[in-house]
């Protein structure tokens, strides 16, 4: 049993002795600095593992002011803004922090930038632009068509530097600007400065890059609020430098548009263009070409290269095909949920995966009448179920150590934390656990985006996708194995469904987690025969919605429902009577999160649960196969056994699901053939009992303790 190590924690120069005191409570075996702090001289020698946060593209306003050509650009657009007589201004700064963002007028203008008369989605050329002003001028304009200027802009203050300076209220900071690594002469620079990095800090073993290159897309609109935000964006990874090799790899010419996508920015939720996933592409290479040098230096001299799996991440993409080839020793991230915690452990092609848990020792979370005791409980608690099936290997803190330690009860339950992920990782560290089934999630993204799914900001709440999270979430802890299939997997190769028990589709009409226009002939009949010979299909929310041919979901008949849009009110609908089912056997509290309405059933449909005319739930006999709709499903323990049963059902597998099966859906029972060994996880803050099904029908009778765990041989 691992008693200690595994854990790293935040320190100072103003918490030295505070420090060791942590250390030696929590047993840690690795001490780090973070964004607005540093590591004390005289904890440097300790022995235990020293990282060192290691900044590439800032830190270093001297190179930045020396050579403005070569600061880091981001894409912006306008506001919409309509035309009433052929000559138009638009001032493209409006509702852009100025402090953050700073046109580029040093490139040629009318090669970087695009006017477009959205009305009639046509480039505009007649225009010219006053640089005092930061106005476009748009000549010969027709009046009441809305415009837009798509441009490109210095990123003249760090995002993430300009986050952490608002939030902890830094007086006096010098802005820190951020410069391109990709240009040769800034590339050659900071790979000088960091070798001799390693040469100075012989103290450190583990650089921890935070990150490499490219911000995720983050701007700040005038009152220095968060104006866009995508965890996947790419707008920030542009420069005419990047964009003309781009256009030499392609054959075809850059257009602003293929970023700006109608002022979208090509969020994660709209299903990609093939010019977005080009240059995606061409991104991931070139990122991991380069992060590749950074690590080789890295490993000269001795030391491993960790990256942080945010702030400037874009490019690397852990799930892609490049990611391997960079060669780093581990990944870290921030861990907000059990999706976001299999997010990293899933990684492979490093040798270890480190989770940082939240609160984040900032003075939002940590000031007087917070509670970041409850917030680490159900951070935890939340992250366990997925470490039962995909354990990161070490977890960790980060932030002002100093403001945590004024939360005693909080370092106190901390320190529980970290001898019960030791517990665990003893048990299923490089085990393989039971898996009952394969379950398939399908969208536009697949395996890039693994456990990426419907998020915006790293696992913040939305109202538009809890209803979604939730069944990512649930999956994150379930005994299956989980794959992510794009519609491209299938069209290279349908049998790729072969292995697949049960295929998934969730998300909201024309997003790129329920496809939209990805329907097209060949993914509708693929999916009609998959679930026709027998697979299971389980559609939410908008499932396969794409208003085409009649109807607006295209799997209609094998789902059973489809959803009014009013073309058919005068077709009358009689199927509303509902029906008891397996699937809701042990369903009391029914929350299908943010409503679907006017979904209604064909005729032959079971419809399980219906609310005012609209249907919650619904199943549906096609072929040999099955389908089952449901209309959301937000994150819960009852919600996660409907989704659980709901799966065994649209397998024909009702018969097995009381194997390693706990009749008390508070509890998880997760199984180590490996280890001959099982665990029960209570998920709850208060006591729990249950009935616990073995692999062979037997059963025990189990009483567990709040957040509890018990460990059991499997005879």
């Amino acid at each position: 049993m691992i008693d200690k190590g595994r854990v790293t924690v935040p320190t100072d120069v103003d918490v030295i002795d505070a420090t060791i005191d942590i250390i030696n409570r929590w047993k840690a075996d690795a001490i780090r600095d973070c964004d607005g702090t540093d590591m004390p001289d005289e904890l440097r020698n300790m022995d235990i593992k020293q990282y060192a946060t290691y900044y590439t593209t800032r830190k270093d306003n001297k190179w930045a002011k020396a050579n403005p050509d070569e600061i880091q650009q981001m894409y912006l657009m306008s506001d919409f803004t309509t035309a009433k007589s052929s000559e138009l201004k638009i001032c493209i700064m409006k509702h852009f922090y100025t402090d953050q963002l700073k046109p580029n007028t040093i490139d040629d203008i009318h090669r970087w930038w695009e006017v477009i008369d959205r009305t009639t989605d046509t480039v505009i050329k007649d225009w010219d632009y006053d640089e005092e002003t930061r106005e476009v001028t748009i000549h010969n304009a027709i009046p009441y068509h809305a415009y837009t200027v798509s441009f490109l802009a210095f990123v003249i203050w760090d995002p993430v530097h300009m986050y952490n300076s608002l939030t902890n209220e830094w007086e006096g900071e010098e802005h820190q600007m951020t410069y391109d690594v990709r240009q040769p002469k800034t590339q050659k620079y900071v790979l000088d400065k960091f070798r001799r990095f390693c040469e100075e800090r012989t103290d450190v073993n583990v650089v921890r890059f935070t990150t490499f290159f490219h911000q995720f897309t983050l701007q700040f609109d005038e009152k220095a609020r968060e104006k866009y935000v995508d965890w996947f964006g790419y707008s920030a990874s542009v420069s005419p430098y990047i964009l003309k090799q781009f256009e030499e790899e392609v054959g075809y010419p850059f257009r602003p548009e293929y970023i700006i996508n109608k002022g979208f920015n090509n969020s994660t939720f709209c299903v990609p263009t093939k010019e977005y996933m080009d240059f995606m592409d061409f991104q991931q290479r070139e990122v991991c070409k380069l992060a590749k040098k950074f690590v080789d230096i890295c490993h000269e001299y001795g030391k491993e290269a960790m990256m942080f799996l945010g702030d400037h991440w874009i490019g690397t993409e852990p799930y892609g095909k490049y990611f391997s080839s960079i060669g780093l020793d581990a990944v870290v991230g921030s861990v907000g949920s059990g999706t976001t915690l299999r997010l990293i452990s899933d990684i492979q092609g490093v040798k270890y995966t480190e989770g940082r848990f939240l609160p984040y020792f900032f003075p939002d979370t940590f000031y007087e009448g917070g509670d970041p005791l409850q917030e680490a409980k159900i951070n935890w608690v939340t992250a366990r179920r997925a470490i039962l099936r995909s354990p990161v290997d070490r977890i960790g803190y980060g932030g002002y150590l100093k403001l945590a330690l004024k939360f005693p009860e909080f370092i106190d339950y901390i320190e529980k934390v970290c001898d019960e992920f030791r517990e665990l990782y003893s048990h299923i560290n490089q085990q393989e656990p039971y898996t009952h089934m394969t379950v398939g999630v399908l969208n536009s993204w697949g395996e890039l985006r693994r456990w990426g799914t419907h998020l915006v900001h790293h696992a913040i709440w939305y109202k538009q996708i809890y209803s979604y999270t939730g069944v990512m979430e649930a999956l994150s802890g379930f005994p299956f194995h989980v794959r992510f299939i794009s519609f491209d997997d299938i069209r290279k190769d349908p049998d790729t469904l072969n292995d697949v028990d049960v295929l998934i589709n969730v998300g909201s009409a024309y997003t790129s987690f329920s496809g939209g226009e990805e329907f097209d002939e060949t993914i509708v009949s693929t999916l009609r025969r998959y679930v026709d010979q027998g697979g299971g299909f389980i559609g939410v929310g908008e499932p396969t919605a794409c208003a085409k041919n009649g109807k607006f979901f295209t799997l209609y008949d094998v789902l059973g429902v489809d959803e009014e849009l009013g073309f058919t009110l005068h077709t009358d609908k009689y199927n509303w009577e509902t029906h008891d089912h397996f699937i809701v056997e042990q369903l009391e509290h029914e929350d299908w999160g943010e409503c679907i309405n006017n979904v209604y059933a064909l005729p032959e449909t079971t419809v399980i649960r219906d609310k005012d005319l609209h249907v919650n739930l619904a199943c549906n006999e096609y072929g040999k196969g099955r389908s089952v709709y449901i209309n959301g499903l937000p994150f819960s323990f009852e919600n996660t056994r409907l989704l659980y049963r709901a799966i065994y059902y649209a397998a024909h597998k009702e018969a097995d699901m009381k194997k390693w099966y706990s009749e008390n859906y508070n509890l998880d029972v997760n199984v180590y053939p490996s280890t001959h060994s099982f665990c029960v996880v209570n998920n709850t803050y208060e006591p729990q009992q249950s009935t616990i099904y073995k692999g062979d029908g037997t059963s025990i009778d189990v009483n567990v303790p709040a957040c509890g765990i018990q460990w059991f041989d499997m005879d």
